[in-house]
């Protein structure tokens, strides 16, 4: 009888339910999640902010995750399944990630589980969907995805049966086949939506969300693209993002809080690349408001200065003679300079700013080094130095690199690279790929006719390889630039074994190598400067002697200023400055006004000489501005920091270089 009974129970309830018209468990339009988690309009609330950030706006979440979340029932209104097909879609701008972080843009959590049922999280370069399903966790990966860039992306995330397929910006869609097909049966009762986060403060979005929508049952890709701003195609974003937002009156809160992206710093300049580009930044020292670009900071409004004179700021007494100076900046940590000194018992110093000098920081081993450069490989940073003997007499030369421990805080042995008689290093990158060149001067002491060499990071290896041999002639520096979308590398060359009237080469970087693009007469040349003065391209060389065949040696040469020319493409003479055996040319700025540095450093009877700053002046070229006592004058560097712009030389005659301060108006 009970067996009968139950069996007319069920047939009641089959018939009942197919009597009436079949309800998916929620609405089959687009559910705009992050919405539901916004503040009444009219009233404001701690831990949200409206952010605007290269032209669009997003909200930034800071808050206790609790206040951005809302139970999954609201949603779901019909019955508590999961919908077994669907698509996610989301608006969002995040900086780079370091690679032990991971980030939730949505989760849905079961009661008080911490384990999500299905969720959205962001790494490095990765895209994590989470869900659960037959009884397991799992979590599917989309690797190389490129969002953490600090630009806007709009990504989809479709899943229907055993396909996960990925679009961002309207590109070409990613897809990944499961084991099993996404499971009809997934329960939301009692479970609860979380935006921005997995109920944890660890975890919390950092970035700006501009639209987190959910849509039931089909692909919203072909409802969004293709679109004229495939970084911000919208399928829902809220109202409040769409509209500049009411100005209230004194006595009222804003309706949003709504500011733009900006830095203030006193004087140091934060980093201005691809990831900054519509960025702002308030310099306080110079009462100036800059634009980046994506390449340098552009002055938007500044008070003006003017460069008046310059004093004596401090004499800084090194290892031995220096024959270069590197100064360089580690975020977080301070303003270096690096000094390559002869004496290779003594090694070479690097000098912390402190107090508004230079302090010793760290002695370094090395061998009548001529050069040091500054350079990072991702988040890696290095110093190597070129040096110029070996450390035992019959060995070979070996320069170094050595990278910054962060543990440490010093500059540690990484790799070892054969050398000969390296007078200069070069950093520079090629599409994300970076490289570094070697000036070598000789072989042996007579042999000047020899490759110097390129070599590209391996980021397997995580180690230099080497990319391509140039034939040089005595070379002394490189001097690596761009023009427009074209890659340039100048390499001055000094000696041939018997004249120092040669040639210096341009090259161009064509179809994966550098290739020869300009040779140029010149004079023991020592050192190229590149610099722009708003289009025009000009290239600055030090001519440090004339030595004929015939053995009739001059000191007291032109060098020259060189302008790129669009009609011939090549670079043609634009000004011959009288020098002294220059050894180096600086370019700087002070305001409006645009400088170049000379170091003068023999006549042929004294190395105290001046060097001689120039201004330019337009139509007549640079003209002479200031005269600076110099002995055996060697290098300029030009820095900048809180308090003040400094140049500070090295002389190759003493052991003590000088640093000046530029006083304006």
């Amino acid at each position: 009888m009970s067996e009968l009974l139950l069996a007319c129970v069920l047939l009641s309830w089959i018939v009942t339910c197919q009597s009436g018209p079949w309800r998916p468990c929620t609405d089959l339009l687009p559910l705009d999640l992050l919405s539901r988690v916004l503040p009444v309009s009219g009233r404001a609330q701690d831990g949200i902010r409206m952010v605007q950030s290269r032209g669009a706006r997003g909200f930034q979440f800071s808050g206790s995750p609790q206040l951005f979340s809302f139970p999954a029932s609201q949603l779901f209104i019909n019955c508590n399944f999961f919908p077994s097909e669907f698509s996610v879609v989301v608006t969002l701008k995040i900086p780079q990630m370091p690679p032990e972080k991971s980030e939730y843009i949505f989760t849905l959590l079961e009661g008080d589980s911490e384990e999500p049922l299905l969720g959205l999280r962001l790494s490095q370069n990765k895209f994590h969907f989470l869900q659960k399903g037959h009884g397991s966790r799992k979590r599917i990966t989309f690797k190389a995805v490129g969002l953490d860039d600090n630009r806007w992306h709009t990504v989809v995330l479709a899943v229907t049966g055993r396909y996960t397929i990925l679009t961002v910006d309207c590109g070409t869609p990613l897809e990944l086949v499961l084991e099993r097909s996404f499971p009809d049966n997934l329960d939301t009762t009692g479970s609860t939506f979380f935006i921005a986060s997995r109920r944890r403060w660890n975890g919390l979005f950092s970035g700006l969300m501009r639209q987190l929508v959910l849509l039931p049952g089909s692909d919203a890709t072909s409802q969004i693209c293709p679109s004229s701003e495939p970084q911000l195609s919208a399928l829902s974003v809220p109202q409040a993002l769409l509209h500049l937002p009411i100005k209230p009156s004194s006595t009222d809160l804003p309706l949003h809080p709504y500011e733009a992206e900006v830095r203030v710093t006193a004087g140091v300049s934060p980093p201005c690349g691809h990831s900054e580009e519509g960025q702002l930044w308030f310099n306080t020292l110079k009462r100036g408001l800059f634009l980046c670009d994506g390449i340098v900071w552009l002055t938007m409004l500044q008070v003006k200065e003017k460069l008046d004179y310059v004093e004596d700021h401090q004499d800084l007494f090194t290892n031995s003679e220096t024959f270069d100076i590197e100064v360089f900046h580690i975020p977080s940590v301070g303003l270096f300079m690096a000094t390559a000194n002869r004496d290779s018992n003594l090694g070479s110093g690097i000098y912390k700013w402190t107090d508004g000098r230079f302090e010793r920081y760290q002695n370094i081993s090395t061998y009548d080094a001529k050069a040091w450069q500054y350079f990072t490989v991702g988040k890696k940073k290095f110093l190597v130095v070129a040096n110029c003997r070996s450390k035992d007499a019959g060995d070979q030369e070996q320069s170094v690199i050595y990278k910054w421990s962060s543990r440490k805080l010093k500059f540690i042995h990484y790799q070892t690279l054969i050398t000969h008689s390296a007078r200069d290093w070069e950093a520079f990158s090629i599409q994300d790929e970076t490289f570094l060149a070697v000036a070598n001067h000789r072989q042996g002491e007579r042999n000047h006719n020899i490759d110097s060499v390129i070599y590209k990071w391996n980021p397997v290896a995580q180690f230099f390889e080497v990319n391509q041999t140039i034939p040089t002639t005595g070379a002394y520096d490189w001097e690596f630039f761009t023009i427009g979308p074209y890659y340039f590398l100048a390499v001055a060359n000094t000696f041939n074994g018997r004249s120092t009237v040669i040639d210096s080469t341009i090259y161009i970087w064509l179809g994966g190598m550098f290739q020869t693009y300009q040779s140029i007469t010149t004079f023991g040349a020592i050192d190229w400067e590149m610099f722009q003065i708003e289009n025009r391209v000009f290239l600055a060389v030090a001519n440090s002697q004339m030595l004929t065949e015939e053995g009739k040696i001059l000191y007291s040469i032109n060098s020259t200023i060189y302008e790129l020319s669009m009609t011939s493409q090549t670079f043609i003479k634009f000004q011959e400055i009288e020098t002294n055996s220059a050894l180096d040319w600086e370019y700087f700025t002070v305001g409006d006004d645009r400088f170049l540095v000379v170091a003068n450093s023999y006549d042929g009877n004294s190395y105290s000489l001046n060097s001689v700053i120039y201004r330019w002046q337009g139509f007549e070229g640079f003209i002479p501005v200031h005269r600076l006592s110099t002995n055996g004058c060697r290098d300029w560097e030009y820095f900048n920091t809180t308090d003040g712009s400094y140049l500070i030389y090295s002389s190759a005659r003493a052991a003590l270089s000088k640093v000046l301060k530029l006083r304006t108006i």
